[in-house]
Parts: structure tokens; C-alpha cells; sequence
């Protein structure tokens, strides 16, 4: 039986995103805390998903998805991503509020009009924080990144992606003119100067935030 509820497209979603910028696999304990449900709640769903041949799994193990299960993960993934972009561009919402409107209206646009959304955007193939937009066969285009807190000094790039899991974050970095596409040098440990010589400090929320060309 294939689960095709609101709650089970949440967990591939959560799933998919935990792994989609480093290898370790998720936890059912780390998925509970991600999605704010209980522990009890989690072990239902992963035995409904691995029932269903999304997942694999061992007792207490980590989780990770099928072929099965991550197409059903990108399709969402997808959903969510153009959502965002669509609010961006067409709505005049700013990329730290998108997020929660995305949650609620992934699970409800048709395929139509979201073939529309996509259209009339021009087909981007990255939502409003840098992530990329998987296309409709699940086929997501990634380049080599690494977080900046991670980044040697004296390291030059390109901010790729922010997670926008904090919305704080989101708008100190808009504060200072930074986001997906800024070309940057590492001065010293949180301090970048960008490409018009002006120097930003950034807080180690935000460094950990923030993904960089490697």
C-alpha cells in the first residue's frame, strides 16, 4: 500500500533533506525533533513508509529512502522549492517568510497549476535561498559545496545556498547583501569581504548556515 498523505510526504521530504548537503543518514530520534512529533509517532510512520517501500531501515537504526522513496521525496521537494520561488517572484514575499506558506500549499496544488507556476518563473532551477529545484523525473543538479563555517581563511567562492531554516539568519544576511550568487573572500575566522571590497561579519548561526562553492 502506498501512503500518499500530507504527514508521510513530510517525513520523505524531512529525509531527503537531511542528506542533501552531507552523508549521514537521518535517526528516527533526529526526525522526531525536525518534525516536532513524538518519538512513538515516528516509529509508526517509518513501519508504514518501509511497508510501502520508501524506506529501509533497521530498529533504531538510520533511515534511508528507496529509489521509490526518494522520487516520491523530489516530487515534493520540487513542489515546495517552485512554491517558494512563485511567493518570491509573483507575491512580493520576502525569502524568510516563504517557507510555512510552502508547507501548507505543497500538499494542495495541482499538477497543473504548478506546471503553470513553473512556466510562467521560466523554469528556474533554484528557489529563492540558492537550493536546487529537482525536475519532474527527480533529477536534482548539485554542486560541490561546503558550509562556510567549515572554510579555510583565504578560501574565495561563491555563496551557493542558505538554509532557511532560520529565518533570523535569512534576514541578517539580507542585512548585509548576501546570499546565493555573492562572491566572496575569507579574511579572518566569520569576516568576509565581498567583491566590492566592503568586509561583513558574520555570526557563526549564520556561517553555519551558509553553503559556499568548494
Amino acid at each position: 500500500m502506498t501512503y500518499t498523505t500530507g504527514a508521510a510526504e513530510d517525513y520523505l521530504k524531512t529525509i531527503y533533506a537531511h542528506t542533501e548537503w552531507q552523508s549521514d543518514l537521518i535517526t528516527p530520534s533526529v526526525l522526531a525533533t525536525r518534525l516536532g512529533v513524538a518519538p512513538s509517532s515516528v516509529t509508526e510512520m517509518v513501519k508504514k513508509l518501509a511497508a510501502s517501500g520508501l524506506i529501509t531501515h533497521v530498529p533504531y537504526g538510520p533511515l534511508a529512502l528507496t529509489d521509490a522513496g526518494r522520487l516520491r521525496a523530489t516530487a515534493v521537494v520540487r513542489r515546495h522549492r517552485l512554491i517558494e520561488t512563485w511567493l518570491v517572484g509573483e507575491m512580493g514575499y520576502d525569502w524568510d517568510q516563504v517557507h510555512d506558506e510552502a508547507e501548507i500549499l505543497e500538499h494542495s496544488l495541482s499538477d497543473r497549476l504548478l506546471e503553470a507556476i513553473n512556466a510562467r518563473l521560466g523554469f528556474p532551477a533554484h528557489d529563492p535561498h540558492g537550493d536546487p529545484i529537482p525536475a519532474a523525473d527527480g533529477t536534482v543538479l548539485r554542486s560541490p559545496a561546503l558550509l562556510l563555517a567549515e572554510a579555510a581563511v583565504g578560501h574565495f567562492g561563491t555563496v551557493l545556498r542558505i538554509s532557511d531554516r532560520d529565518p533570523a539568519v535569512l534576514r541578517e544576511l539580507a542585512a548585509d547583501l548576501i546570499g546565493p550568487g555573492t562572491e566572496f573572500t575569507l579574511t579572518a575566522p566569520l569576516t568576509i569581504e565581498l567583491a566590492d571590497g566592503q568586509s561583513r561579519l558574520v555570526t557563526s548561526a549564520a556561517a553555519g548556515a551558509v553553503w559556499v562553492t568548494a
